[in-house]
């Protein structure tokens, strides 16, 4: 794609280098077409399947922390949740736990994800095993915005 050389400063904008700056948008248009693959498929639960330019998708990522140096005992469980918006319908979340500190305690612990809407995911965290423990939580939503 040809680059659009810059105005000096104090240079009038002239018929040519407008036409330069409207031929340089048509060629990124062109770049970016609607080809299907540039197309994501998200499969809502509330609306189904819906495709959109991946342009138009949503996608958040987030780090919640849910324990810091703390004790933790086999069978424990932590509910928490993460908040978002601008989702039309619930996105498809994902969450895993991050074992910060690299413990026993942090290794063998899950998240499950317990309902999900337009603007929060809930989960719980459980514990396999006990002892001191640090770690969070990675949170990726993809959806349709609102």
């Amino acid at each position: 794609m040809a680059k659009v050389p810059l105005p000096e400063r104090g240079q009038p904008l002239d018929v040519t280098y407008l036409y330069q700056l409207a031929e340089a948008v048509n060629d990124l248009s062109t770049q970016v077409s609607s080809a299907t693959y540039n197309y994501t498929t998200v499969d809502t639960v509330s609306a189904g399947k819906q495709s959109v330019k991946t342009s138009e998708t949503r996608i958040l990522a987030s780090y919640k922390e849910i324990y810091n140096n703390t004790q933790v005992n086999a069978g424990q469980e932590k509910e928490d949740y993460v908040s978002f918006s601008n989702f039309k319908y619930p996105p498809i979340v994902t969450a895993t736990v991050v074992n910060i500190a690299g413990t026993t305690a942090g290794s063998d612990a899950s998240v499950i994800l317990k309902s999900i809407s337009e603007g929060r995911a809930d989960f719980v965290v459980r514990f396999g095993t006990s002892g001191t423990t640090t770690i969070g939580v990675n949170l990726i939503a993809v959806g349709i915005p609102n």
